[in-house]
């Protein structure tokens, strides 16, 4: 057949389950996506990278369960690619590693289109190294071995499990959950002792991770005993000993936590980045994004008036960034702003403030109205002083309700609302799906559209273990208001006061 140059078919690795696993190949490729089938052992923090607008289809096969066969598989990524369309085949650990990568591969060739191979980083190696494993070692093992468990009792293409034991260095047993009783009495009567070190580790690298150590005579027993099912892997050797010196995994204060971020997509990244560092799962389910006010009029008289206030109030470092560049397209130059003086709530207010060349005067860390009239009256009086509020649109009217009993002038003007965020429907078709351990909300908007968009207490009953994590009272105000209470409330309303409320609430251990 012809080559169809013009739709090309790429066979991507998504790792083993951790999305910061995914290189960096992969998230290009993912991005461009037109059609993407996927396994089910995929991730739902790398199902969240699929663009929207790409046609999703699962092709995973479950233990006992293929209901897609391999060669409709090889169909439909012919079919996809000569439609002319970008298609990512995407794998669970690395597609030539035991994901048939390499018959699909052959499928295409045969069939002319073009294809192209992104490695993934396999299971084989990373899921070991987060339970404190190294396959290697060099006083304990100078090679190691990659075996399917699929083929433990498969007479026709089984596995030397005597050839096995007799050669040097650890054994990765991959998709042996199901079967380890039969390989770990393949392996004995191949001459390993029953007292060999074996670890039996579920869903590596994800915040589900469990592992099991134990030996080859008894982890069978073992296994059955602790319930642990597939997905699973095992490794044996003498390698296993290590684990309790160097289990890093386990030892980070989120580690088995999946967090979902709910802020604006430009915002996310940053808390995500975190929270990662931290050992947590992460799933980026934006529900906002910022945009101009409804009626921008308002603003502009404010920022041509600007000579005619006292005060400037910062109430979010999304106010400060856009009310500056309002003003600096009529002005070009802060010089303008005179002799005013500037409030901002919270030192991430502050620290974007600071940012863009200006000087905070006073700093309440609480966003409560009560708190920020009080820092503004303690500095001077404010009977006459002119405000300018910088805030959101339909913003808590306390603020300058409070500000006028106390004999101060006040203009409330919008400089930003939030929107709904309607894209990321991958990201939230993976959040009703597997739920997560954590919700964070770091605004009352973000709780407002996460309801418009999920409903939050269906959500919350049909996942019942999830826990809301509340950056401060206005937003906890919006939970409230939906008859929830948040778990945790960050004492300083800001992104540290947030992480460090998850990590006091984290589980004990951890």
């Amino acid at each position: 057949m012809s080559k169809k140059t013009s739709g090309k078919v790429y066979l991507v690795g998504a790792g083993p389950g951790e999305p910061g696993l995914l290189t960096l190949r992969a998230a290009a490729v993912l991005q461009r996506a037109d059609v993407v089938l996927h396994d089910a052992l995929v991730g739902p923090g790398v199902m969240a990278l699929i663009p929207d607008g790409a046609e999703v289809v699962d092709v995973g096969k479950r233990s006992g369960d293929h209901a897609v066969s391999q060669g409709e598989i090889n169909e439909r990524l012919v079919r996809h690619a000569r439609e002319g369309k970008a298609v990512v085949r995407l794998k669970g650990g690395d597609p030539f590693v035991f994901g048939r990568g390499g018959e699909e591969a052959e499928a295409l060739a045969d069939a002319g289109i073009e294809f192209e191979v992104v490695p993934g980083v396999t299971s084989a190696v990373a899921v070991p190294a987060y339970a404190g494993i190294p396959v290697t070692h060099r006083d304990m093992a100078s090679a190691f071995q990659v075996i399917t468990g699929h083929a433990a009792d498969d007479t026709q293409h089984g596995i030397d499990w005597g050839a096995v034991a007799r050669a040097p260095g650890t054994k990765v047993v991959l998709m042996c959950v199901e079967r380890i009783a039969s390989v770990a009495e393949g392996l004995v009567a191949g001459g390993m002792p029953p007292t060999t070190p074996a670890a039996v580790i579920r869903s590596g690298t994800t915040a589900s991770q469990e592992v099991l150590v134990s030996t080859l005579g008894k982890v069978g027993a073992d296994v059955k005993r602790q319930g642990l099912s597939a997905p699973a892997l095992a490794v044996i050797g003498d390698v296993v000993r290590l684990r309790g010196k160097l289990d890093w995994w386990s030892r980070r204060p989120l580690s088995g936590q999946r967090v979902a971020v709910t802020r604006t997509r430009e915002q996310a990244s940053g808390l995500a980045q975190r929270l990662g560092d931290l050992g947590a799962e992460v799933l980026e389910v934006p529900t906002i994004r910022i945009e101009r006010p409804s009626a921008i009029d308002p603003l502009l008289e404010a920022v041509l008036g600007i000579g005619e206030y006292d005060w400037l109030v910062f109430t979010s470092a999304n106010g400060v960034t856009a009310f500056l560049d309002v003003f600096l397209k009529a002005f070009n130059d802060l010089r303008s702003l005179g002799n005013v003086r500037i409030a901002a709530v919270g030192p991430a207010t502050a620290a974007r403030v600071k940012e863009r060349g200006l000087a905070v005067d006073v700093m309440p860390e609480r966003y409560v109205a009560k708190e920020v009239a009080k820092a503004l009256a303690e500095h001077e009086t404010v009977e006459n002083l002119r405000y300018l509020l910088l805030r959101a649109e339909s913003a808590n009217p306390d603020l300058p309700a409070l500000l006028e009993e106390m004999g101060g002038i006040v203009d409330d003007v919008a400089c930003y609302r939030t929107v709904p965020e309607e894209g990321g429907t991958a990201a939230a078709a993976a959040l009703m799906e597997s739920g997560a351990d954590w919700l964070t909300f770091t605004s009352s908007s973000t709780v407002d559209n996460f309801h418009r968009r999920m409903d939050l207490p269906s959500f919350l009953a049909r996942h019942p273990g999830t826990r809301i994590a509340s950056i401060g009272p206005e937003t906890s105000k919006a939970l409230h208001l939906l008859g929830i209470k948040p778990t945790v409330e960050a004492r300083r309303h800001d992104i540290d006061g947030l992480l460090e409320a998850l990590v006091a609430a984290a589980p004990e251990g951890r």
